[in-house]
């Protein structure tokens, strides 16, 4: 029965500050590391104090899976290690105490905080990425006119559902003068009812009442197409377009400069989103879509094109009435095409080339949506193996620091000065060197055939030197090559 003695507190007392010390200051790094990758998003945005602690509160919580191991690692590295070096570990050896029962309640503590970790994980990890990226989203969406790159495309989505592409290829950074601009505005999901504006300048800013973006264009051009209403004509196959040159255009885009976060509900759909059971839920779900999704496109794949087509299509064409007049016998497509003129041959060849592309750019598409729905699964199906991660990464980060803090110690070995500088350059070397020579040889790094041989002449030189030495006589040689030469491989009996 296991009963807390002196020594388990002892250990507990030694381990846990160092603990709380160590994952405070690799949490504290991975937070500088956030901080340094979104910094341009939250300079200049005019945050509040409370928004910025907010955003830190959940990025801290994200980082837990990051900074746990890491600390449990180093802590059971310090802990040892000064138990070594005050000869401490020594003298509870001395007194009968294995290493194992040393470690015991540490082990006990660690359990814990891996079981713990997966339901942080599984529970509190979801709900904490959910609230960062919708404060993130927002704070993006905030202030768009601080952050217009240069030579790219900066999408905005206004609130009425228009979508502004902007691309600028220069911008002074003091006065917030934009150059060479280009505008594509595209109005909902109509893709027809599109503009495009042109102009030498532009001047971004946001209006005094926070609900407006004001762009100013100067010396430009603006092209687009009259928006859809009933007043077309219905026998017009291709839109009006309209055109526009202007000295000086002013636009007002509608945008909150207020923050607004991003609805959570989309967030919690992801796979960052969801505890294990919706993840097994959402991966079975998608097995069931991907495998019916399959079963239809391969039927349509396989399925003959032109039986397919409508009955009016296959009027449309001479070789379609050609099929149609031998439907009662089986149809030879080769002597229907034989018998057709050469500009119906033309015709007929043009037309099924043309849906034979159309039928390729369709599966195309199918093709790339089915890719999106297996890296999602991908997506899901890792979230789930990653929520067991991090208990095993803490247990097995113990069980390295651990052992290794005994052996190592702290301290207790002296070195010269130049000896302690190179060690590491010494030990890296000749991997280095290792690599360089398989890849100028053009070798495969795992090949274990190589290594053999490589091996059996590094023994062969070895007994040579040995036997020239007079360490080992020739009968013994023989025996030693023999053996590393040929492996002895028992016969079958034939019986």
């Amino acid at each position: 029965m296991f009963r807390i003695k002196r020594i388990h507190t002892y250990m507990l007392q030694t381990f846990l500050p160092l603990f709380c010390m160590t994952f405070a200051i690799c949490l504290f790094i991975f937070i500088m590391q956030f901080l340094w990758r979104y910094v341009d998003e939250l300079v200049g945005k005019g945050l509040s104090l409370g928004v910025l602690v907010e955003l830190f509160a959940y990025a801290s919580l994200t980082m837990f899976p990051m900074a746990l191991p890491l600390a449990i690692l180093l802590a059971s590295l310090m802990t040892f290690g000064n138990l070594g070096d005050k000869l401490e570990l020594l003298a509870m050896k001395a007194s009968g105490i294995s290493l194992f029962r040393i470690m015991r309640p540490l082990s006990i503590f660690i359990v814990l905080l891996g079981i713990g970790a997966f339901f942080f994980q599984n529970d509190v990890l979801p709900w904490a990425n959910t609230k960062m990226y919708s404060l993130l989203i927002g704070i993006k969406n905030k202030s768009p006119e601080m952050e217009i790159p240069k030579g790219v495309f900066y999408k905005m989505e206004t609130k009425t559902g228009d979508t502004y592409n902007l691309y600028v290829r220069d911008k002074n950074v003091k006065t917030g003068k934009l150059y060479d601009v280009t505008i594509y505005i595209f109005s909902g999901s109509n893709i027809e009812d599109a503009t495009v504006t042109v102009s030498d300048s532009a001047f971004l800013q946001s209006t005094a009442e926070g609900e407006h973006l004001k762009l100013t264009l100067w010396s430009g051009e603006q092209v687009g197409t009259f928006k859809s209403n009933k007043r077309q004509r219905k026998d017009t196959r291709h839109p009006q377009y309209r055109r526009e040159s202007f000295k000086e255009k002013v636009v007002y885009i509608p945008y909150s400069n207020n923050l607004e976060r991003t609805d959570e509900s989309f967030l919690s759909s992801k796979h960052v989103g969801k505890n294990l059971s919706q993840l097994m839920e959402s991966v079975d779900s998608m097995d069931c879509r991907i495998d019916s999704i399959n079963l239809v496109y391969g039927a349509q794949l396989h399925h003959s094109y032109f039986k397919n087509v409508s009955e009016a299509q296959r009027n449309d064409t001479v070789f379609f009435e050609k099929i149609a007049a031998h439907q009662k016998e089986p149809i030879n497509l080769d002597s229907v095409y034989a018998s057709l003129q050469p500009r119906q041959m033309v015709r007929v060849t043009e037309e099924a080339q043309n849906r034979s592309k159309a039928v390729v750019r369709s599966f195309d598409i199918r093709k790339e949506m089915q890719a999106k729905e297996y890296k999602d699964r991908a997506l899901h199906e890792i979230e789930i193996h990653r929520k067991f991660t991090l208990s095993i990464a803490c247990l097995l980060f113990f069980l390295i620091g651990a052992p290794l803090g005994a052996i190592i110690r702290k301290g207790g070995h002296e070195w010269s000065p130049w000896f302690g500088i190179w060690f590491s350059s010494m030990v890296l070397a000749p991997i280095g060197a290792f690599l360089t020579w398989r890849a100028i040889n053009d070798s495969t790094l795992f090949d274990w055939d190589a290594y053999k041989i490589a091996f059996i002449r590094v023994t062969r030189r070895v007994t040579t030197f040995l036997k020239n030495r007079g360490i080992i006589n020739r009968s013994t040689l023989i025996k030693l090559r023999y053996a590393i030469s040929h492996k002895r491989e028992e016969t079958p009996n034939d019986n």
